[in-house]
């Protein structure tokens, strides 16, 4: 395992990181290599029900695959296993698999001794490629590499009971193989979503004998579909003699799979591509460079930054063709990247406003790419995934990316097409994919017992996205100067207030009547649905204190209702006193940094957020509070750790927390952004002098409680002076 370095020397970032975090305690991270963004990463199996097909700790290998999500809460892709093996080949996933010992991880790198077949197993990558080296044994006989595309990562691995799903091989000469993959149905057999990934497979010198497996019966045939099928290749090998494997995907075609290997991976050098890689991170972890701290803090991090380094990744093959949302065909971009992995429910709070800001030409093509997915289905997607609509989660989570990169000055992209989608999306007629608008319209909430005949989950946490989601379609009619249409939605950003019972104090569940429903807990986290940790009634994975303060769009709002300043800050700070903040999930992550909004009690925000950073976040496996979820989790941390974080995603503010380093020069992209270096410092910070006693911006005094975007883009410098007391 890679941990943090001692030294206070700024290196190359890469260093810093350490892809084990977040591998364990259901962070449902990876450890294989990839580089950034990547639409490839090679990484190991070991838990073939695990989100990312690994699981720290876990005593067997069953491959590696090529294809694989970071930090979801369910399983999909994982396709295209390799796995080397001696002796005679067996196809039998249970019978192949092997103990291991010596892992080692850096970004671009991973290796690991397989214990059963004494393997040296080392891998790297690019954009959509993987190369694995091999290294044999000299005395155990024949050296295989098994294909193996018949297993998806799925919470029925071995079975795969769904015939629907069915993979393809084609031994094409005995240095190279062909085939495809199927996977899907992404956190529900019903969630419909179905990709089919493209492979080409060359070995770096020929083989004995090649052949193919289906149902555990070994083949010379040269083609083989169905479900449990597979290809084998066995290899003469000298004592320790490397073996390479190069991979070449693509979404689109095998045709295109060749052409992105061919592209991207034309020679046998390894170590080239593994420099390669490590050289791509570095370039992009440069981007935040770090004076002081321990060296825990700068590998969490550098790590943290890592890993919100890959999702949304690359869709689009080198030749700009992709596959369109929901199988429209093959498509080619005009003049962009085209990315896919949009779990925007999660990442609109935090991680698209970060790469907004730090790495806004990446940011700008995600977003070119929801727009163009609206087009080409008719709808905003809400969790994409290879181009399929999954329909996971809840609100329209790609109004407020929109608006966000809109207002972050990033315009490049079609505006009017964007907010025509927004306005369809939220609009009830002939909507399959976010339900609960008619009756929201009707009544002003959804109610609990709603009968619109929509597919529904939490209907209080739903309302409360889709009036924020209001408020963000209300701003971008105002900046593109539709007064009427600014009219007609700002008041809809309000419905919030409505599941408002002063009785209790909190957000509640309310039926047509306008009655709330009884009985009524507020730490109750089921059973709105029937899967287990699905949110208590009328909530989406949290009970009520977990949704009590959800008003991001109307904060100064909130706290009137809730009864002014202070007691909105006792409210607040009793649900951290009572053990009802989680901050290993969405609803309530950005509740440390609300104290702001009365500025006499911003300290503790300040407390709360460096508590909350030191109890949550490890350089361990279990490093990551809960799913990182693409990286959101991961993104909390990265602006926490810098002073600042985006309460109202779209307002173009942020709320100020503690800053955690003695300086970060943040280098800004000069071509987005011409201010070229924001400075970020901080004077007598420790972990005892956590409180902000006075910020001054270029040298002058800054009173106001929130840090703007122009402010942080256009080369400032700020300074934090720090304190052991707080400053009231």
């Amino acid at each position: 395992m890679v941990c943090g370095l001692a030294s206070s020397v700024f290196a190359g970032p890469a260093e810093w990181v350490n892809p084990f975090i977040g591998t364990a305690h259901g962070g449902n991270t990876f450890p294989g290599a990839l580089v950034p963004w990547g639409m490839v990463s090679v990484s190991p199996h070991n838990d073939l029900k695990a989100p990312s097909g690994y699981a720290y700790g876990n005593p067997d290998l069953y491959g590696f695959g090529h294809l694989h999500l970071s930090g979801t809460g369910c399983p999909d892709l994982g396709g295209v296993v390799l796995m080397p093996t001696t002796g005679k080949p067996v196809p039998d996933i249970e019978k192949w698999k092997s103990a291991y010992d010596s892992e080692k991880a850096v970004p671009g790198y991973y290796s690991v001794h397989l214990k059963t077949y004494d393997i040296l197993a080392e891998m790297t990558a690019t954009t959509h490629a993987g190369m694995s080296r091999y290294s044999f044994p000299s005395e155990k006989g024949e050296a295989n590499i098994l294909i193996d595309p018949g297993h998806r990562l799925t919470a029925d691995p071995v079975t795969l009971k769904s015939p629907s799903f069915e993979s393809s091989v084609k031994i094409v000469s005995n240095t190279e193989v062909e085939g495809t993959v199927e996977s899907g149905d992404f956190c529900s057999p019903f969630a419909g979503n179905r990709e089919t990934a493209y492979f080409v497979v060359q070995f770096s010198k020929p083989a004995v004998h090649a052949g193919t497996w289906k149902e555990g019966a070994l083949k010379d045939d040269p083609n083989e579909r169905g479900r449990d099928i597979g290809a084998f290749f066995s290899f003469s090998t000298a004592g320790q003699e490397p073996l390479i494997a190069k991979v070449g995907v693509s979404y689109v075609s095998i045709e295109n799979a060749r052409l992105n290997l061919q592209t991207e991976m034309p020679g046998w050098d390894f170590e080239a591509v593994r420099d390669s890689a490590r050289q791509s991170w570095d370039d992009a972890l440069s981007r935040m460079e770090i004076k002081g701290g321990t060296g825990v803090q700068r590998t969490l991090f550098y790590t943290a930054l890592y890993h919100a380094l890959i999702h949304p990744s690359v869709f689009s093959d080198v030749n700009g063709q992709y596959q369109g949302m929901g199988h429209k065909g093959v498509m080619t971009t005009a003049g962009y990247t085209r990315y896919h992995v949009f779990s925007l429910w999660d990442t609109y709070r935090n991680l698209h406003p970060f790469l907004g800001l730090f790495y806004p030409d990446r940011d700008l093509d995600m977003t070119k790419s929801l727009v163009e997915m609206s087009k080409e289905s008719g709808w905003l997607p809400k969790w994409e995934l290879a181009g399929n609509e999954t329909s996971v989660m809840v609100g329209c989570p790609s109004v407020p990316v929109i608006l966000d990169t809109y207002r972050q000055g990033l315009k490049d992209f079609d505006t009017e097409s964007a907010y025509d989608a927004m306005v369809k999306s939220l609009n009830p007629k002939d909507n399959k994919i976010y339900g609960g608008l008619k009756s929201l319209l009707q009544y002003g909430y959804i109610p609990k017992d709603d009968d619109s005949g929509d597919w529904l989950w939490g209907s209080v946490s739903t309302s409360l996205e889709y009036s924020y989601d209001f408020w963000c379609l209300a701003q971008m009619a105002k900046d593109l100067k539709k007064k009427d249409d600014y009219e007609k939605y700002i008041h809809l950003s309000g419905v919030y207030r409505n599941f408002y019972d002063p009785t209790t104090g909190f957000l509640r569940a309310k039926n047509r009547d306008g009655s709330f429903m009884t009985p009524f807990d507020p730490l109750v986290t089921c059973c709105d649905q029937s899967w287990p940790d699905n949110g208590g009634p009328g909530y989406v994975e949290g009970s009520a204190w977990q949704y009590l303060f959800f008003a991001p769009q109307d904060m100064d709002g909130l706290v009137m209702l809730l009864g002014g300043d202070d007691a909105f800050v006792k409210r607040l700070q009793e649900c951290f006193d009572g053990a009802h903040y989680d901050a290993t999930n969405e609803p309530d992550i950005a509740w440390p940094y609300l104290f702001d909004y009365v500025p006499s009690e911003a300290w503790r925000t300040q407390r709360q957020v460096r508590a909350v950073m030191e109890k949550y976040y490890k350089d361990s496996p279990d490093g990551i509070p809960g799913n990182d979820d693409c990286g959101v989790m991961s993104a909390w941390y990265l602006f926490s750790a810098l002073g600042f974080y985006p309460v109202c995603p779209g307002s173009n503010t942020y709320q100020i927390g503690s800053p955690l380093f003695k300086e970060v020069d943040v280098h800004l992209n000069q071509m987005v952004y011409p201010g070229g270096l924001l400075t970020l410092k901080t004077i007598n910070n420790s972990d005892k002098n956590a409180y902000i006693q006075s910020i001054q911006v270029e040298g002058v005094d800054y009173k106001k409680k929130f840090l703007t975007h122009d402010m942080l883009v256009y080369g400032k410098t700020i300074a934090f002076k720090m304190g052991s007391e707080p400053r009231r």
